[in-house]
């Protein structure tokens, strides 16, 4: 099957399917859900596989090839690559192999960053595969130059496992996060990027352990909603954006745990989409 929207009958009214390594890409979706209320949702967790910020470039890019296409046979008329590792690896392959499927990605919001910071030093918390890719490391460059900022790069190894746990507010993640926001602080940094789609779900925390380190004003930036104003203006131009006034459903896969990501959707969304396991990708699992 092709990336074609022009072969994908009534292509208005098909889905929009969104992936990440594991939960994270919620916190997206959020936004996608609040901002795009009528449009259908397919969400793709590949926990079986997370973190994707430790693997490989080709691997990453492999699965995020698999989950593209099986998302495809799905029937979504646009992608949105819902984890900022599996952007800077996989999002120029995606493109490539389906040239005409409208393919949205995510990455650090180190330019609002840059244009709000006073200190002219800002941290950016993100996966180690992330902090290491040439499409991060370009962008940094290309802001530096332009704007005098220094950033400083800080991976969280460890911090997507606490959350992909749910422990949001545990000791352990507690310890994780001043160990990783620390240095940073003394550093002078006035503004910190989320580099990662899973660690909003982890804002409260950072934002308590910020002010326990210092008395200053610290900005912090999460991307998701600039996700959600760039499928709107694609699916705009492409002519996708669904008409109907019903409200859109959400439906969920993983090739994980099916009753974690359940848990998920509840404790971090309010949502209660129904999930499938996925074993082969493509191919419907036991339900655990």
């Amino acid at each position: 099957m092709t990336g074609s929207t022009q072969e994908m009958p009534m292509a208005q009214v098909a889905p929009i399917g969104i992936f990440d390594s594991g939960i994270g890409g919620l916190s997206v979706l959020q936004h996608i859900h609040q901002h795009l209320p009528h449009e259908d949702l397919l969400y793709f967790a590949d926990s079986a596989y997370a973190p994707y910020g430790d693997k490989s470039e080709a691997e990453i890019s492999a699965r995020s090839l698999a989950v593209t296409e099986f998302l495809l046979q799905s029937g979504v008329k646009a992608l949105v690559v819902a984890c900022n590792t599996a952007t800077t690896a996989a999002i120029k392959a995606i493109r490539s192999a389906y040239p005409d499927l409208p393919v949205i990605g995510i990455e650090p919001g180190l330019k609002p960053a840059a244009a709000q910071s006073l200190s002219k030093i800002v941290g950016v918390l993100a996966t180690k595969a992330t902090l290491l890719s040439a499409r991060l490391l370009t962008l940094q460059q290309q802001i530096s130059a332009a704007s005098g900022v220094h950033f400083e790069l800080q991976a969280c190894v460890g911090l997507v496992d606490q959350i992909e746990k749910g422990e949001l507010r545990s000791a352990q993640t507690a310890l994780l996060l001043r160990r990783y926001i620390s240095p940073l602080i003394k550093q002078g940094a006035d503004t910190l990027v989320l580099g990662c789609t899973h660690y909003p779900f982890v804002r409260p925390l950072i934002e308590e352990i910020v002010g326990e380190l210092t008395s200053q004003p610290v900005a912090v930036i999460d991307t998701g909603a600039a996700v959600s104003r760039q499928l709107v203006k694609i699916l705009t131009e492409n002519k996708l954006l669904r008409t109907s006034p019903r409200a859109g459903q959400v439906n969920a896969f993983t090739s994980g745990s099916q009753s974690a990501l359940t848990t998920a959707f509840v404790n971090l969304l309010q949502l209660h989409p129904p999930v499938s396991m996925v074993g082969t990708i493509g191919q419907p699992a036991g339900i655990s």
